[in-house]
Formats: C-alpha cells, sequence, structure tokens
C-alpha cells in the first residue's frame, strides 16, 4: 500500500474514531477563549475600592453569610477565594458553583453570579465525565489523534499541491 493511500485511509479512520470527544474539545476551547468576554461563561469582573485590602477573610466570610441566595454556612461551602488586591476585590468561588465578588475596602458584596467556566473547563478536558480515565484514556488519545489528522492532512494538501504545480510546469 503506498504512504498516501495508507495517509488517507488514516486521515479517513481516524478523524470517525474521535470526532465526539473533538467535537467537545473545540466547542468548549471555544467557549473557554470567550470567557472574559462572554459573561454568561464567566462573570464579569468589577472593580473594588482602593488597592490595599482592609477587611480579612473572616470579614468576606461574614459578608458572603449574610446573603441568603448564596447559602454559604461554613468555610466548606467556599471552593476557592481569588485576591485581586491591585482590583480591590476578592473573588469567590462556591462549591455550589456561584462567584460572588466581595469589596477588599469596604467588605461590600458587589456581585453574585453562576460561573459556567469551571464547568466549561471539566467538559474541555474530559474530567467532567469519569475522572482521570475520560481524561487520559479518551481526551487524551483524541488529542493526540487529532495532531496525527493535522499531520496527515497537510500530508495529502502537499501532495495533492506539489502534482498540481508539477502538472502546471509540464504544460508550460
Amino acid at each position: 500500500m503506498s504512504l498516501n493511500r495508507l495517509t488517507r485511509r488514516l486521515h479517513y479512520w481516524a478523524s470517525f474514531a474521535v470526532a465526539l470527544p473533538i467535537l467537545v474539545i473545540f466547542s468548549t476551547g471555544i467557549l473557554l477563549q470567550l470567557k472574559k468576554h462572554w459573561s454568561w461563561v464567566q462573570p464579569t469582573e468589577i472593580r473594588g475600592t482602593g488597592t490595599t485590602p482592609l477587611v480579612g477573610l473572616q470579614d468576606v466570610f461574614a459578608t458572603l453569610q449574610r446573603e441568603p441566595t448564596l447559602a454559604v454556612r461554613t468555610w466548606d461551602d467556599i471552593s476557592r477565594m481569588d485576591i485581586r488586591a491591585e482590583r480591590g476585590l476578592a473573588k469567590v468561588t462556591l462549591t455550589s458553583g456561584w462567584e460572588a465578588q466581595v469589596d477588599l475596602g469596604t467588605g461590600k458584596l458587589l456581585h453574585t453570579a453562576y460561573r459556567r467556566s469551571d464547568l466549561i473547563e471539566s467538559l474541555h478536558d474530559g474530567s467532567y465525565f469519569a475522572g482521570d480515565w475520560t481524561k487520559l484514556g479518551l481526551f487524551l488519545p483524541a488529542g493526540l489523534v487529532l495532531a496525527l489528522l493535522w499531520v496527515t492532512g497537510l500530508w495529502m494538501f502537499w501532495v495533492t499541491w506539489s502534482a498540481r504545480r508539477r502538472r502546471h510546469a509540464s504544460l508550460k
């Protein structure tokens, strides 16, 4: 079997085999690229007052507890806290998927919204489905096959382009 025929056959069947994981990877990748530009994916960051934090973590926690819609009862309800001192802001991601932004100058709750970027990222890398098995056993090979599709696609392009070029040169 010639290299060209093998390349075409490999490209054909490999693209079929990884179609669904690649669809998930590129569609969620597009959403992640837009996360700072589309508040549906990740809430817009609000600027707080000042650049030196005047409130402590306990004050931020107390502010979150005062907001009934967030349902924060213990520190276990908080997934992570991102302190942006230069923006005067604490971005708090809750285990429920909500994000709260607290002013580090006043302790006031600035903004709450549902944060979808973490869910989209777990879909993107495959960890959402079944943890490491899907991530390493399906999405990693799909990414490697995508690299193979890129190489075989370039090869098919080169063969076609160079044949046309040679044919065009021979007609002159």
